[in-house]
């Protein structure tokens, strides 16, 4: 597949109600999908504009912080922006009714197989997939540190998490091991009528960087996403993890820059 299949792909397959399985409610304004998650978090997100001009673009801005306003349990709302979209002047509305520009992150697309690859892991690191209340909290901890989070949110993405899970909707979340402690973990989400499978929130403690954990937790996603008849993997990934991504065959097809606003 070229970089234009694939970027085709996910155009068509994943900027769908397919892109929020966790999603608690939807509304529809224009082209855009006004999505709420549980812990107060809005989300903005769409298949494209539809030609739209800027003074169009800025309406649906201000009718879609409207409709979170309303709402006095959203505390934060995400436009997720990418890069190919025809868009004029939403960057420059977003930031004028205050939300504010995060880290800018590759789209990489590829195909599954080609992340299927032995990867030797360090001796004692072991992998495994984590279900239970006590693990997922576990590694959420962990993430915070791994992530650097300035403040911590390891509790409201576990409770997130252990919502999914209950929805048995084929997430799986996987964590790699030493002596006991959980030194990286990512999630596999294979995407519902698609032949998609997500690949997100990788992460590995800054000690244990550099030993091939996280590529071959990778891998161990992408064999999972096989068995389940998924063929396409993709990630919004930062700079730290898309070398390792390119070097299994995914390629960047875009980037992705979420704009956040909060009360």
């Amino acid at each position: 597949m070229t970089t234009s299949d694939l970027l085709k792909a996910y155009d068509e397959q994943l900027r769908t109600d397919a892109e929020t399985p966790s999603a608690i409610d939807t509304t529809r304004l224009g082209p855009l999908r006004l999505v709420t998650f549980a812990g107060g978090r809005g989300f903005v997100t769409y298949e494209n504009l539809d030609g739209a001009d800027a003074p169009t673009i800025e309406t649906w801005i201000d009718g879609a912080l409207e409709h979170y306003k309303q709402d006095a349990e959203i505390e934060r709302v995400e436009w997720k922006t990418r890069a190919h979209d025809h868009a004029p002047g939403l960057y420059e509305a977003l930031m004028g009714r205050g939300f504010v520009p995060d880290e800018t992150e590759s789209i990489m697309i590829g195909e599954a197989r080609a992340l299927d690859v032995e990867v030797p892991l360090p001796d004692g690191v072991t992998l495994r997939t984590v279900t239970s209340e006590t693990d997922v909290h576990a590694m959420t901890a962990m993430l915070d540190i791994a992530f650097d989070e300035p403040e911590p949110i390891a509790d409201e993405m576990a409770k997130a998490l252990l919502r999914r899970l209950s929805l048995d909707d084929g997430m799986e979340l996987w964590v790699a091991e030493a002596d006991g402690e959980m030194v990286s973990a990512g999630r596999l989400e294979p995407v519902a009528g698609t032949t998609f499978a997500g690949i997100w929130g990788g992460a590995t403690l800054k000690e244990w960087r550099g030993r091939g954990i996280y590529r071959a937790l990778t891998a161990a996603r992408a064999r999972s996403a096989l068995a389940s008849g998924k063929t396409l993997m993709n990630s919004d990934s930062t700079e730290f993890s898309r070398p390792i991504l390119e070097k299994s065959g995914l390629v960047k097809v875009s980037e992705t820059t979420p704009y956040v606003w909060r009360r």
